[in-house]
Formats: structure tokens, C-alpha cells, sequence
């Protein structure tokens, strides 16, 4: 019987360059994507059966089987070289968040009127978190998708009160999920503060997470779209699947990457990209025009995820806001982790015990720094951002389109 495919690889080599590896990696109507790199350097509109891009789950089959039998050859680009770079109109993309910030200056204060509640206790445990110190990239991502959707569709740039109201629900359902994943994980810091759980006790951090999700339903029923509701309903139940996904472990080697990816998807990527695709239901009948932003959302939420898993080996906790090591810590085998496993193979038992033996967290993290696995991790999340650029440069030029793709690049280079 043939070995897992992890262990068949040698160590990486610079044997080949990242025009190769694209080359080899996805075939539009049986050309390669090098032959087709216009669409990311003209502004393509409405794509056309030539154009159109291989399914999802084509991309990924491919993506990672294209992993499996020529990873020997792979040449790792630094972040600096990766081509996410590219931007598509004469002028400098403004900064995404710049772009967006007259959007989200109302976003949390739009939040909490709809937290709004007399019980004192009740309010300060939902507005913990709605205190303007997150990131807020996801609403910032479907603020920046819905004016691009718009001026694509031929009208103002304006939002929409509906896509709107969608991004400030997007910001909500990820807080509500942050507060329960805290509770499950028995987190006691979350954004540099102490978690709620840490605060309130577990039992009213469940309920305020499970009012955040009343509240964010409710303002979704408003919107009065039934595709709408049933496209974000999608997220909420891909959140919990994600969370029993990442309560198991696959014990064969090939399934674990897969079930990595998968659980990836659903816990992070799924919120990003059925918010992009719920704007442009809005304003777009077309449903390539659905696709395009649903793969867009997909792709730069995995990327994000990847670079997340990274930043757990490479960053201190207080660049992060949260303990380092916590994935190990928590029996978690990720990218990095499943990568080194391959130069490692002593990693395979760690990972099925959970690293619950004495001295695995400590002898897993020495593996994978001695691994090449944190620069894998980072050439698949650049292979993730790579194709969100190719997704949204089939949109019509726009400074929205535009700070969408330089945000591919943020992602890759962020170190918190």
C-alpha cells in the first residue's frame, strides 16, 4: 500500500519558479493561467465561457494535488515577491480602510442600538467587544465589495441601506462567534483585554453570544430578502459544523490537510464570502456576478485564516493580543504544523493525542520552526490571494475594486 504523501516528498528544493507553478497549477479551458494572466492586468467585465473560472471545488482538487505530486519542486516566494502586488489601474489603490471609513464610522454605534437592552449587565457584556478597537475587516471587505458591485452594475457607488445593514451583521455574527469559541476553548484574552468568559463566568458569555446572533437575525429579517437570509443562515450554520470539524482529528495523513482546509472554510472564510455574495444579490441579478464575489470572500477569508495560523508561530503575544501557541495549546494541528509533520514525521503521533503528552507543545513548536512549514503556510495563503485577484479584477475598474486588491496584500504582510 502506498505511503501518505507527506512522507513521500522530499525536502523543498528551488527547482522550479512561481511562473511554473502557476502554470502547473490551474488550466482555464485547458489553458494554463499564465496564458490567461490578462484578466488581471485589463479590466474584464462579465466573464464569458472562455473566461470563466474552474469550480471551487476544481480549484481545490487541483490546488492540492498539484501539492502532492510536485511539492519537491516547489520554489517558496518570499511575501516581498509575491505577484498580489499587481493592481489594475493607473493610480495607486487608496488604503481599503481609508476608502471605507466613512462607512464604518457609524458601524459600531449602529451595533449597539441594536444591543440595545435596560438590563445594565446585559448591554455591557454585548458592547465588550463593540468598542471600535477590532480590526473590523470584515465589514470593511463587504462595505468595499458592495460599492464596487454597485458602480460594476451600472449605479452610484452609494451602499445600499440592505448591504449596509449586512456588513454591520457580518462584524455581529463573527463577535457572537469569538464570544461562544472563547467559551469552548476557555480563552481568558481576547483583542488585549480579558475575555468575557474571564469576566461574566461562561454561562452569561454563552447568553450574550446568543443574543448578539438574536440581535444580527433579527436586523437580517429586516432586510427583507429571502435569498438573502437564506445566503447569510448558510454562515451560522457553517460556523457550528466548522466547530465539531475542528473538535475531531482525520487519523490518515491525506485527509487531514483536507479537513484542515474544510474547517478553515466554514469557521472563517464562509462569514466573508456569503457576505460579499449577500451584497451583490442586492444590487445584481446575475449570478456570475454572485460567484465572482462569493470566490472572492472565499479565497482572501482562507488566506486570512492561513496567515492567522502563521502569525501563531511568528508573532508574540503581544503583537497578537493573545497567548502564542494557543492553537498547540488547544490540541490544534494546523497548516504550519501539518507541513513540518512532513519533514517530521514524529509530529503524526502528537497530532492524533491533541499534543496532550507531557512536553509536545514545546517539541512541536521546535519541529516546526526547524521546518520549512511556516513558508509553505505562507505560499498556499499567496496562492488563496492569488485567485481572489483573479476573481474581483473581472469587475469593472473602480477605487473600491482596486483597495479589494491591495487588501490581498495586507492580509499576506499583516503581523497582528
Amino acid at each position: 500500500m502506498a505511503g501518505p504523501w507527506w512522507r513521500k516528498c522530499p525536502r523543498l528544493t528551488t527547482g522550479c519558479t512561481a511562473t511554473n507553478i502557476l502554470e502547473n497549477l490551474w488550466h482555464l479551458k485547458g489553458r494554463p493561467v499564465s496564458s490567461s494572466a490578462s484578466l488581471l492586468s485589463r479590466a474584464s467585465c462579465i466573464p464569458t465561457p472562455e473566461t470563466r473560472p474552474p469550480t471551487a471545488a476544481q480549484i481545490n482538487m487541483k490546488a492540492g494535488n498539484f501539492l502532492i505530486r510536485h511539492q519537491s519542486r516547489l520554489l517558496l516566494p518570499t511575501l516581498q515577491s509575491c505577484c498580489c502586488r499587481a493592481t489594475h489601474s493607473d493610480t495607486k489603490p487608496k488604503d481599503p480602510f481609508t476608502l471605507a471609513q466613512k462607512d464604518l464610522t457609524s458601524l459600531y454605534d449602529d451595533i449597539k442600538k441594536e444591543l440595545f437592552v435596560s438590563k445594565v449587565e446585559l448591554k455591557s457584556l454585548c458592547d465588550y467587544y463593540f468598542d471600535g478597537k477590532g480590526k473590523a475587516i470584515r465589514p470593511m471587505i463587504v462595505v468595499l465589495m458592495a460599492r464596487a458591485l454597485n458602480i460594476h452594475s451600472n449605479r452610484a457607488g452609494d451602499l445600499l441601506p440592505g448591504q449596509r445593514a449586512i456588513a454591520m451583521i457580518s462584524e455581529m455574527i463573527h463577535t457572537a462567534s469569538l464570544v461562544h469559541d472563547d467559551v469552548i476553548d476557555g480563552s481568558d484574552k481576547r483583542r488585549g483585554k480579558r475575555t468575557i468568559n474571564e469576566v461574566w463566568g461562561e454561562r452569561k458569555a454563552i447568553l450574550a453570544g446568543d443574543f448578539i446572533l438574536s440581535a444580527a437575525s433579527m436586523a437580517l429579517a429586516r432586510i427583507g430578502n429571502i435569498t438573502v437570509v437564506k445566503v447569510l443562515s448558510q454562515v451560522i450554520e457553517d460556523l457550528v459544523r466548522g466547530e465539531f470539524m475542528q473538535l475531531g482529528s482525520k487519523e490518515n495523513e491525506n485527509e487531514r490537510f483536507k479537513h484542515y482546509l474544510e474547517k478553515t472554510f466554514k469557521k472563517t472564510a464562509s462569514l466573508i464570502a456569503n457576505s460579499c455574495k449577500a451584497v451583490s444579490i442586492l444590487v445584481n441579478s446575475d449570478p456570475e456576478v454572485h460567484e465572482i464575489a462569493y470566490q472572492y470572500g472565499k479565497n482572501v477569508g482562507i488566506a486570512f485564516q492561513l496567515v492567522d495560523d502563521v502569525l501563531d508561530f511568528t508573532s508574540g503575544a503581544s503583537q497578537l493580543g493573545k497567548p502564542t501557541a494557543a492553537d498547540l495549546k488547544l490540541g490544534l494541528a494546523t497548516g504550519p504544523v501539518l507541513f513540518a509533520c512532513q519533514q517530521f514525521p514524529e509530529l503524526h503521533a502528537m497530532i492524533m493525542r491533541r499534543f496532550a503528552s507531557k512536553g509536545d507543545v514545546d517539541r512541536a513548536w521546535q519541529y516546526v520552526l526547524q521546518s520549512n512549514g511556516v513558508q509553505q503556510t505562507n505560499y498556499l495563503a499567496q496562492h488563496y490571494c492569488k485567485e481572489a485577484i483573479r476573481q474581483i479584477s473581472r469587475l469593472r475598474p473602480s477605487p473600491e475594486r482596486d483597495a479589494l486588491i491591495r487588501l490581498t496584500e495586507m492580509v499576506l504582510t499583516r503581523d497582528k
